[in-house]
């Protein structure tokens, strides 16, 4: 009788969990695998749901919230650089955290790589989550997680859209300096190019329109090329012809520490700086040019389908289940 018992049970569990990964997909019940590229906007998430830390650190949203309000007011442009972290994070071996590992025995830091060092930063900003989590709820919600709500939060905070964010994700064990210097698009980038490499995480170009915004900082060093110009001029003190090569300037000059859809209105005005910004109107590929005018023309359009993109990206290639790890602290594998 207790062999019948026992074996009622495991057929009832199996039953009720097959029920809710067919009810719920999209929410990824279950222990998922490594992901694969690209989920799909209201596809299955492999593992993650938004609910994931509801028991375990139920406080954890609150506790990013606090500590981006803090960092934000104090320097506004730490929105945008933390919203490019996740960014610069999920190209490379998708979005596990690998970004945030420094040199080690076993690492060789991305944050070496061309398109990373001295551009990336907020990194003491995750530290500080990181700790105030560790505190609450002791190695529970992973790194990869918490550039996820850091990006979600800086977004909100800046004037943009929220969304409904998955996640469960892990932490990775590795880094991967090449592949850092081979997926991140340079800001000289052409559409095809920015294009393949959207491509290769399973991202297409209403995509890359979309994440623009979010790809680059909102101040670099003034790039040389043929803009309008009044621009061209407005630049020449903060660029001159030699030195200044530490010199940054905005590049949504109209509203730099907000997020809004300012920067594809200044595209079509010829005010884009990096040739990144202007080949989304120029590079003849696609319908990107009438996508940037949609944009333009529409916050509210633009806003449903960042969202629906940042969740799209969110998903690529991730550790989920046993794979990976929750690191107990984001600068170092466990």
């Amino acid at each position: 009788m207790s062999f019948l018992k026992i074996a009622f049970g495991f057929l009832v569990t199996a039953f009720v969990s097959a029920t809710l990964s067919l009810a719920y997909s999209g929410l990824g019940f279950g222990w998922g695998g490594g992901g694969v590229p690209g989920g799909q906007f209201g596809a299955p998430s492999y593992g993650l749901f938004p609910r994931f830390y509801q028991f375990s650190c139920p406080q954890a949203e609150d506790i990013v919230m606090s500590v981006l309000e803090k960092a934000i007011a104090k320097d506004p442009r730490m929105a945008a650089s933390l919203l490019r972290l996740h960014f610069h994070d999920c190209f490379v071996q998708g979005c596990d955290a690998s970004v945030l590992l420094d040199d080690g025995a076993t690492i060789v830091s991305e944050k070496n790589s061309l398109p990373n060092r001295n551009s990336i930063r907020g990194f003491e900003v995750i530290d500080e989550i990181k700790a105030k989590l560790e505190e609450a709820c002791p190695q529970t919600v992973s790194c990869a997680d918490i550039l996820a709500m850091a990006a979600r939060g800086s977004t909100v905070l800046s004037g943009g859209p929220s969304w409904e964010l998955p996640l469960g994700r892990r932490d990775s064990k590795t880094a991967s300096l090449s592949t850092s210097n081979n997926n991140i698009p340079p800001p000289n980038s052409t559409l095809q190019n920015l294009l393949t490499l959207f491509q290769r995480q399973g991202l297409d170009k209403v995509d890359l329109v979309a994440l623009s915004e979010a790809i680059r900082p909102k101040w670099k060093q003034p790039a040389r090329r043929d803009i309008r110009k009044t621009y061209y001029y407005g630049l020449k003190s903060v660029c001159p012809k030699s030195g200044g090569d530490n010199n940054i300037s905005p590049l949504d000059f109209g509203s730099p520490v907000k997020f809004d859809n300012l920067y594809f209105k200044l595209i079509l005005w010829g005010k884009g700086l990096l040739n990144s910004d202007e080949v989304l109107l120029t590079g003849n590929v696609g319908n990107t040019m009438e996508l940037v005018k949609a944009y333009s023309e529409d916050e509210n359009l633009f806003f449903e389908q960042f969202a629906k993109s940042m969740i799209k990206m969110g998903n690529i290639s991730l550790l989920t289940g046993f794979n990976g790890e929750v690191g107990k602290n984001c600068r170092f594998v466990n």
